[in-house]
């Protein structure tokens, strides 16, 4: 979509080059790009936190209330490693779950079950997904059906890994 877009530019460009007119007195062309996932959810984005995300918590079973009272929200699409940090009151800011991932925050395991509140890691975009696990083989997460919900944790795909919940 992005070269289709680049081309039409190129096009007008050309157009106005090769057509006489001079870029003071050609009709402003209006460009268009579908939107894509590149788009949206910019993790580099600021966002402000608001009073209620601030009211967050501290515990591996606050961590998961936080979510479950947010069942089938969908204010945190694309935001996902700022879900977790708000879930678990974290001072610590990645850009991006990947990011989050790839830190020397908290150590990485790839094999087990993720222990209640862990942070659970997924690399499902360039910029990964994370949720918190139940403690049963389940997580909570955004972007479960298209909002913050509760699945297995096989509902993503190309698991990462875990790292210990709250590992400011």
């Amino acid at each position: 979509m992005r070269t289709r877009t680049i081309c039409q530019a190129a096009a007008l460009s050309a157009a106005l080059l090769f057509g006489g007119a001079s870029a003071a007195t050609a009709a402003p062309a209006e460009v268009y790009s579908e939107v894509t996932a590149a788009d949206i959810a910019d993790p580099g984005a600021v966002i402000t936190d608001s009073a209620a995300d601030l009211a967050a918590a501290r515990t591996a079973s606050q961590a998961i209330a936080w979510f479950s009272s947010r069942n089938g929200s969908t204010a945190y699409q694309g935001y996902c490693e700022k879900a977790v940090r708000l879930a678990w009151d974290r001072a610590t800011h990645h850009a991006s779950a990947i990011d989050h991932w790839r830190s020397s925050d908290g150590v990485r395991h790839t094999t087990g079950t993720p222990p209640r509140g862990a942070f659970v890691f997924w690399n499902i975009s360039a910029y990964g997904h994370v949720g918190i696990a139940d403690g049963s083989g389940g997580v909570w997460a955004t972007s479960v059906n298209g909002a913050i919900g509760h699945a297995r944790q096989g509902y993503f795909a190309n698991y990462l890994g875990w790292k210990p919940g709250n590992s400011n």
